[in-house]
């Protein structure tokens, strides 16, 4: 499962427990979703010494909070499409990630 099925599967998921809550039937528009294009970060990413990517993920508004740790290793499939996604990261170096927006969005 790619990193976009991930969280796409979580969001739904995510968007599912909302619904099936008794707050999730309130429509005002307090409650409205943020558009994904005016999210500047959707967590945090540190790389560590040994070139491992670190993923802190949180849930967007008006979801219920629910927060994820994902680990890339430097032989994960993955791995280069994160690197890309948070515009290349050094070991030590620390940044926000932003959201994928989209099914075919570019970084």
């Amino acid at each position: 499962m790619s990193l976009r099925e991930m969280l796409f599967a979580a969001r739904v998921g995510a968007i599912v427990l909302a619904l099936a809550s008794p707050l999730g039937a309130a429509t005002d528009k307090s409650s409205q979703p943020i558009p994904c294009d005016d999210i500047d970060s959707i967590g945090k990413a540190k790389m560590s010494a040994d070139g491992t990517i670190t993923l802190q993920l949180r849930s967007l508004w008006p979801d219920p909070i629910a927060e994820s740790e994902l680990v890339f290793t430097p032989d994960d499939p993955q791995y280069e499409e994160i690197k890309h996604h948070l515009g290349g990261i050094t070991p030590g170096e620390s940044k926000q990630v932003p959201p994928w927006c989209g099914l075919n969005s570019e970084p």
